[in-house]
């Protein structure tokens, strides 16, 4: 599309570019006259579409005596009918959430098909005594502490031994396992501990699932399960009225949130085929005692081991950590592609929590989405505090929208949807302006699509204020507000038509520690992780933007794919001339040798922290491994003008990267004269040459002054504009002869700079 093109299209957008609403089904007590009523409500609000989502009724709302419908009945699904038909007369788009509340499941789920979980148990014993055992007494000091948990849950001893203390060899352990429910085992002389490994069969139950969707998680690592689960969820559907492709755009799923489910019966074959090892022989080591959404609850060892047996432990845990994530892509994640590409319909889903890969699962999707929130627990302040010392306090993005924005960028999709401005904490008190800062923080991060969270199914005309409400920012005709988010969302529309039509400019990769974080305290991939390794990664890329420079995150499976090339490492279309690596200790070989082969060829290499000196896992000859990764490592550090290594700043990061971005003449296509916490920036190039730049200003507070030069190759034979979000009207924007202006930057101020290639009529 030319960008006179896109500039009409800028000015009335289309209603697939207007923000939608997750819709909330309150306990499926649907009727088709407020459903019709809900929609043409919203098509006035200026909302193109809705995502359709069961869920359980709120338990302190009046039901005044409406009946539910179970999830998947023909009255449920004629309810579907009677919103897509809607949608169409309308213009709205309709996606439809896989199951109901998350994870997903349902009440008809039976045996293996149920999520299953490998707990530890773990006693110091002294002997030499006689030691009785009771079975039950084993399954109860196991169970997790999920926030969820399922009763009809089946348990099941897998493995009883006693070890040393502490462990230097696994094959110190003594096999006690009987059979009887309550046993007697003999304690040698001296401390042991007592071990065991638990598995627990439907141990998690659907957070507020609607009727007929409720019950046991689904097991995702059974792909015979999954397909069943999906396929009578279309058959249901498809059944009674028709292709799903005529009527929806997605189907969607939530973030999964599994609370550390880890097992399947093929689990310990599968992963002796792939490492050559036995993976019960290290779970007591491994596995870390576990509670509400699968955190650990603390992160020492359960089972003691000497120094030189923990880095097996630690290399062990790597492996089974990478070996859940392959599982769940290929048995999850490609057969939910597989069946929503089957159905002829778009695939959406929130592609992240533990057991997820924090890139490759997210870059099959049509539709990869991240999270805002409004506030959360931690009560932090968008608008008002961009603090360092805690990456969540003041960004209303998560921590997960960087990664998810990446595996789009390195798809080549410009398509990044969100579940936005999530509020569990202040709902009455939100307004437009809170909304709009966070909204553009959103942006920031990498998002090109909104869909608010959420709009309840509340008749309003029956019930009494405020209405049948389970999460959101009160989005409801009760709101004063609600006559003015029409403006809003035309806002909204105009910046989604705007980025879905430019590819993300970034030149500057960064690689996180993410595998030596499975290693030491294992996955920690969802939006707002208790802790992590390098919190302050965050604000690196953070730093880079607000600083004029445009940057993805990359992973080792993304650069041991990759080609290097003239100093760019390339992966599709994308071509980055200097990779960030970020408290990397370990590395695989092969990521290793690219990294020498992108220095040697004048690629810029920083190291941050640590310098890489280890291989990961405990498959292979270990040995042979670290000698690779620690030789090519010295290697290219020989290469002095390409390889840099730098201590992070305990505070101060934006004046860091500054200096650091000078003294090293790293990559920038805008020169800002005075940096600013809250002032942020992204680049997108379009189909046609032009140049597109949205900046934002986040403080609520606080006008922002600074002369920002742009790049020669952003102005050169193009014309300068500021295409209004609001009016959608455009107007020249005057640069001097250096390509410069000074900006004054009002509070939660944006805008959209547009660098037209000249192919059109003034």
């Amino acid at each position: 599309m030319k960008t006179e093109q896109l500039y009409e299209l800028f000015q009335n957008p289309e209603s697939q570019y207007h923000p939608f609403v997750r819709w909330w089904w309150n306990g499926d007590k649907v009727e088709s006259d407020e459903l019709v009523r809900e929609m043409e409500l919203l098509k006035e609000a200026g909302i193109g579409g809705v995502e359709i989502n069961p869920v359980a009724f709120p338990s302190y709302c009046d039901s005044i005596g409406k009946e539910s419908l179970q999830w998947l009945s023909p009255e449920w699904i004629d309810m579907l009918k009677v919103c897509f038909d809607k949608a169409k007369e309308l213009d709205m788009t309709c996606d439809l959430i896989v199951g109901s509340g998350w994870p997903f499941g349902a009440e008809i789920l039976e045996g293996e098909e149920r999520a299953q979980i490998v707990v530890n148990y773990a006693e110091p014993v002294k002997g030499p005594c006689s030691l009785t055992i009771n079975r039950d007494s084993i399954f109860e000091k196991s169970m997790p502490k999920v926030s969820s948990p399922y009763k009809g849950n089946v348990k099941e001893l897998m493995q009883l031994k006693l070890y040393p203390n502490p462990v230097s060899d696994i094959t110190q352990g003594i096999d006690v396992l009987q059979t009887d429910s309550i046993f007697t085992i003999e304690v040698p002389e001296g401390e042991y501990t007592l071990a065991g490994l638990v598995k627990i069969t439907g141990f998690l139950e659907v957070i507020n699932g609607a009727p007929g969707a409720a019950g046991p998680v689904l097991n995702h690592f059974d792909t015979e399960a999954v397909n069943k689960y999906l396929y009578n969820m279309s058959d249901s559907i498809e059944g009674r009225i028709g292709p799903l492709k005529d009527n929806i755009r997605a189907l969607f799923t939530d973030s999964m949130e599994l609370e550390g489910a880890n097992w399947t019966s093929d689990m310990a074959d599968e992963f002796e085929k792939r490492y050559g090892y036995k993976l019960t022989d290290y779970l007591p080591f491994i596995l870390f005692k576990i509670g509400s959404m699968g955190s650990a609850l603390n992160y020492d060892a359960v089972v003691p081991v000497t120094e030189e047996m923990n880095e097996k432990v630690q290399r062990a845990r790597y492996d089974f950590e990478d070996f859940k994530a392959q599982l769940m892509k290929e048995r999850f994640t490609d057969t939910y592609l597989s069946w929503c590409h089957n159905l002829g319909v778009k695939a959406r889903a929130q592609a992240y929590g533990r057991g997820f890969y924090p890139l490759e699962n997210a870059m099959g999707y049509d539709i990869p989405e991240g999270e805002s929130w409004t506030t959360n627990w931690l009560r932090h302040k968008p608008g008002e505090e961009m603090a360092e010392s805690d990456y969540r306090r003041g960004r209303a993005y998560t921590m997960v929208n960087k990664f998810v924005s990446s595996a789009a960028h390195l798809s080549g999709n410009r398509m990044m949807s969100c579940e936005e401005m999530t509020n569990t904490y202040t709902v009455f008190n939100m307004t437009l302006e809170q909304l709009k800062l966070g909204g553009d923080q959103t942006a920031i991060s990498g998002v090109s699509h909104s869909v608010f969270h959420g709009f309840n199914y509340s008749p309003n005309k029956e019930v009494a204020f405020p209405g049948w409400l389970r999460y959101g920012a009160f989005y409801s005709e009760n709101n004063n507000w609600w006559p003015y988010f029409k403006h809003y969302n035309e806002y909204k529309a105009r910046l989604a038509t705007a980025l879905q039509h430019g590819t993300y400019y970034a030149d500057i990769a960064i690689l996180n520690p993410e595998n030596d974080m499975w290693s030491t305290i294992g996955m920690q991939n969802e939006p707002f992780p208790n802790v992590t390794r390098a919190p302050y990664k965050t604000f690196i890329w953070e730093a880079i933007n607000k600083c004029g420079g445009g940057v993805d995150y990359v992973t080792e499976n993304i650069i041991n794919d990759a080609q290097v090339k003239k100093g760019n490492i390339c992966y599709n279309a994308r071509k980055y001339n200097t990779l960030f690596v970020i408290d990397v200790e370990s590395m695989h070989p092969g990521t290793s040798e690219k990294l020498l082969q992108f220095a040697k060829q004048g690629g810029k290499v920083i190291c941050i922290d640590t310098i890489p000196y280890k291989s990961l896992g405990l498959s292979g000859d270990v040995a042979e491994k670290d000698s690779i990764v620690k030789a090519n490592v010295e290697k290219m550090m020989q290469f002095k003008n390409n390889f840099v290594f730098v201590e992070p700043p305990k505070e101060g990061f934006l004046p860091w990267y500054d200096s650091l971005m000078k003294a090293e003449q790293l990559p920038h296509y805008l020169d800002i004269e005075s940096p600013d916490l809250y002032v942020m920036q992204n680049r997108y190039t379009t189909d046609d040459g032009s140049e597109m730049l949205f900046i934002s200003n986040s403080n609520r507070y606080d006008a922002h002054e600074t002369k920002i030069t742009f790049s020669r190759e952003i102005t050169k034979g193009k014309h300068p504009w500021i295409w209004d979000l609001q009016t959608g009207q455009r107007f020249k924007l005057p640069l001097d002869d250096n390509g410069s202006y000074n900006f004054n930057l009002g509070p939660v101020e944006s805008l959209l700079i547009v660098f037209e290639k000249p192919h059109y009529r003034e």
